[in-house]
């Protein structure tokens, strides 16, 4: 089961293979980068989406908006296939 809110970490995963902590946080993957698409602000985002708060500590928050929204963008270019090959075959597709 996904849970809902899963806590985030300071910095995003950085293999060349999905992770399980990839997979738990692909809502906020989507999320970072309908952030990034609508041009929201990193502060904001960081502050809703990550749980950051960066008026407190403002280069911890940016290192984690910037490295999850990176991770997000290589999830999304180079890794989406594999996210539903396991969909796919269980439906019988």
């Amino acid at each position: 089961m996904v849970e809902p809110d899963p806590a985030v970490a300071d910095d995003a995963p950085s293999e060349d293979k999905l992770t399980p902590y990839d997979e738990e946080r692909l809502c906020l993957y989507l999320r970072l980068l309908d952030a990034e698409a609508d041009g929201a602000h990193w502060r904001e985002v960081a502050r809703i989406v990550l749980n950051r708060d960066p008026a407190a500590d403002t280069e911890r928050a940016r290192r984690c908006w910037s490295s999850h929204l990176k991770r997000a963008q290589w999830v999304a270019a180079t890794r989406y296939a594999e996210l539903f090959a396991g969909t796919n075959r269980s439906n019988g597709l």
